[in-house]
């Protein structure tokens, strides 16, 4: 592993991903024990995507933590989808990880809410209710964090969770993923908690696999900090990592840096 730091962000390459997924899980797992020794349960976020994969599959892994006494929470849902669709967020999670473990509460946004502005209240209301201690997430191909793509990205955004319409960088990205077979099935409109929302979170992980995601980390990690490369917003967290691979981690010009 080599790692480095750039303004408060501790960055980590790892030679594949499953290494990537293995030691990230690992650091979770440790930061779950300390902090359950310390308080009666812990909260966290969870983000679905591919990227995440190899990372939620070694957590579920990981012994001896007491998920009865864990909230989770998911990060973000397209507005629209079908309920039962494969491709929703609380869909994916909810096979790879919330069914498979004993949580003591798990929050889904509900994408098909009739009031869009009433379920952002309602999930506000419980991220407030229960502060995220940890946030696991990834970083999209524009460098977007949940879904807050360059456009609607305010990194002093007022609200935690809002309505977003979609820009065609990040709907491409769900068709690259695999999820879609075509731009034109991708919703238009999702869900999604704030820069602040996630900002909030004790302690960050951001897991960022895969040579699509080399131009993204190469402007979070090289570029100004501001709305344009939300991503690094990462960069002001004064407890955040980000994993990489060796091919997200490509475009890193890595003598720039103070390698260890």
């Amino acid at each position: 592993m080599r790692s480095f730091k750039t303004d408060t962000l501790e960055v980590q390459i790892h030679p594949s991903r499953i290494v990537m997924g293995v030691v990230a899980a690992d650091k979770v797992a440790t930061r779950i024990w300390q902090l359950l020794k310390e308080q009666p349960f812990v909260n966290i976020i969870f983000a679905a995507a591919p990227s995440q994969q190899e990372f939620l599959e070694a957590l579920i892994l990981q012994p001896g933590i007491e998920w009865e006494r864990v909230n989770a929470f998911h990060m973000d849902e397209y507005v629209g989808l079908a309920a039962d669709a494969p491709q929703g967020f609380g869909n994916f999670l909810k096979e790879r990880i919330f069914s498979r473990l004993p949580f003591r509460e798990v929050f889904y946004l509900d994408g098909n809410a009739v009031d869009t502005a009433s379920e952002c209240s309602r999930y506000a209301a419980l991220l407030q209710a229960y502060p995220p201690d940890i946030v696991n997430m990834g970083i999209g191909e524009n460098t977007h964090i949940a879904f807050n793509d360059p456009h609607v990205a305010d990194f002093n955004d007022p609200a935690l969770v809002k309505v977003v319409d979609l820009d065609e960088a990040c709907r491409q990205q769900q068709v690259n993923d695999g999820c879609f077979s075509n731009i034109t099935l991708v919703p238009r409109y999702a869900l999604t908690l704030t820069v602040p929302a996630l900002m909030r979170g004790r302690y960050i992980y951001c897991m960022v696999p895969g040579k699509n995601k080399a131009a993204a980390v190469k402007h979070t990690v090289h570029g100004a900090i501001q709305e344009q490369y939300p991503s690094t917003a990462l960069r002001r967290h004064p407890a955040a990592i980000l994993f990489l691979d060796s091919d997200s981690a490509q475009q890193i010009s890595l003598s720039s840096f103070n390698i260890k």
